[in-house]
């Protein structure tokens, strides 16, 4: 019998290794895959995730998907097992038929969603005397009396950065409903730790590509001392959760040592809504899904959540208010008209003997041209316009004409649905009348054929879409029932193409005066 050799046996070997990865990288994705049918913005796309790798590496992925779908069309494939979408058809079939969130995701904890789903609903807000009493305080004491001094100032020539200011109104609303006003933020007074504060967010948003694209490659080198993120970003993190977490943790000692003796602006709205929840697991014992994961650390685990929930609903909201106030500086015509639309609140908010009074929010959100102007600005300057990444579900589902297998990687995303010139025409140009028809529109429902997609859909959307409303009609309602806004300097206006686009020079320089 022949004997066969190690060297004899080493070609076939290599042979077949060669083929089974030219068939299983090459071959299998390009001509065999269901996918194979679906049209690619590059010859690589079908065998090779580099080409949408390299435009989320260069914070250039949003235009460039834009321009995909406009050669391509509405369904597109952008990698061997991912897909990009951009009609309303494709969204309704994803995102409110509840395909699973992608490990794009893994940064952020879910679970505490549920808990504190009720308290971010329209109608609780609305209702809410803890919110009512917070946004009293955040604007009668804290932002107009920075913008009455500004005003004092000999005009303040040089204006005020109100791109920070607008992220500093949005973290004092939304931490003060998280931890209550007693441990809010006061980023409003306090610009030194506001601007630090800001500092390592934006070291924190500007390192996030190789954790949530690339964690294996990122975990695998890592374990060899080699690291794709610098030190600098996780100490940078470490000092946001601790700020995050000592917010919250006094929340919890409030709520346990104080609770039947609390004003209503100190009630921490959120964090009392998931200390609720976790008794709730609790009872349930091991039966629970989390008790043995979020139900060891209940205190970690809600100021994980509300981490979430902070990091958020500031910068979105931030840059929203931001544009908004950009493009209403830019004519007073409208600032009239506006101003005369608020004057209509009974109460309205102008301010007498350095007070506002506060309206009701049925009131509030049934102001058409308001209603308008946020809704255009968060069309044509999505704060958070990247795509939300959702997985097919096993063993495989029909998107459009195409049959998907199960585990495919697939996406929307405002910045290209509120490009289609069908719907949207003039997609650019920044024009509220085209949320109005004969100057009236009904808040909370969109012109009949627009795709607004500014907080997602479906049963996974953005869970603070109400309170951002609510918190972006108050402040807008508040200053310009009182002041009227110039520019000083807008330059590096234009936004950035990350997930989360602000102006590139991260400020926008206002000049206010008093009507």
């Amino acid at each position: 019998m022949a004997i066969i050799s190690a060297e004899e046996l080493i070609c076939p070997i290599i042979l077949i290794t060669i083929l089974l990865s030219l068939y299983h990288y090459v071959l299998e994705p390009a001509i065999f895959s269901p996918l194979a049918r679906i049209p690619t913005p590059h010859w690589t796309c079908s065998i090779s995730d580099a080409w949408i790798l390299y435009a989320r590496f260069r914070s250039r992925e949003n235009r460039t998907l834009q321009a995909a779908h406009a050669k391509c069309g509405q369904i597109i494939r952008v990698g061997p097992r991912e897909l990009s979408v951009n009609s309303m058809e494709a969204i309704k079939t994803i995102y409110q038929g509840g395909f699973d969130k992608h490990s794009w995701y893994a940064v952020f904890n879910n679970f505490g969603k549920r808990m504190v789903s009720n308290v971010y609903s329209k109608s609780y807000i609305g209702a809410s005397v803890s919110q009512a009493a917070q946004s009293d305080i955040i604007l009668n004491a804290r932002l107009l009396p920075v913008i009455n001094a500004s005003v004092s100032r000999n005009q303040t020539p040089h204006g005020i950065d109100v791109h920070s200011l607008f992220c500093a109104v949005a973290m004092d609303f939304i931490s003060a409903y998280c931890f209550g006003i007693r441990y809010s933020a006061n980023f409003i007074q306090n610009k030194a730790h506001r601007e630090h504060w800001l500092k390592l967010y934006a070291t924190r948003k500007g390192y996030g590509f190789f954790s949530q694209e690339l964690p294996r490659l990122s975990n695998a080198l890592g374990s060899l001392g080699l690291r794709l993120t610098p030190q600098w970003v996780d100490i940078a993190n470490r000092e946001l959760e601790t700020w995050c977490k000592k917010l919250s943790d006094a929340a919890i000692r409030m709520l346990r040592e104080e609770a039947s003796e609390l004003d209503s602006a100190d009630d921490p709205v959120v964090v009392r809504a998931l200390l609720a929840g976790y008794e709730k697991e609790k009872i349930r014992g091991t039966a629970s899904p989390i008790h043995s994961t979020n139900m060891l650390n209940p205190e970690l685990s809600i100021a994980s959540e509300i981490f979430d929930h902070v990091l958020a609903g500031q910068e979105t909201t931030g840059v929203a208010l931001t544009y908004l106030s950009h493009h209403l500086s830019q004519s007073l015509d409208l600032q009239k008209e506006l101003r005369e639309e608020l004057l209509s609140l009974r109460p309205n908010m102008t301010l007498k003997r350095g007070r506002m009074a506060m309206p009701e929010p049925k009131q509030l959100h049934h102001l058409p041209k308001l209603h308008s102007i946020i809704l255009e600005t968060i069309r044509r300057y999505a704060p958070a316009g990247g795509p939300e990444p959702r997985v097919t579900p096993f063993p495989s589902c029909r998107i459009g004409q195409y049959e998907v297998p199960g585990g495919t990687r697939i996406s929307a995303s405002a910045y290209s649905l509120h490009r289609d010139e069908q719907a949207y025409p003039n997609p650019e140009h920044w024009d509220h009348t085209r949320w109005l028809v004969d100057g009236v529109s009904s808040p909370g429902q969109e012109v009949a054929g627009k795709q607004f997609w500014g907080f997602s859909s479906g049963g996974r959307m953005c869970l603070g879409s109400n309170f951002a409303m609510h918190g972006m009609k108050l402040t807008i309602a508040a200053i310009y029932s009182n002041f009227t806004s110039h520019i000083v300097n807008d330059k590096g206006i234009e936004q950035t193409d990350m997930y989360t686009g602000h102006p590139k020079s991260n400020a926008l320089y206002l000049r206010y005066e008093r009507t």
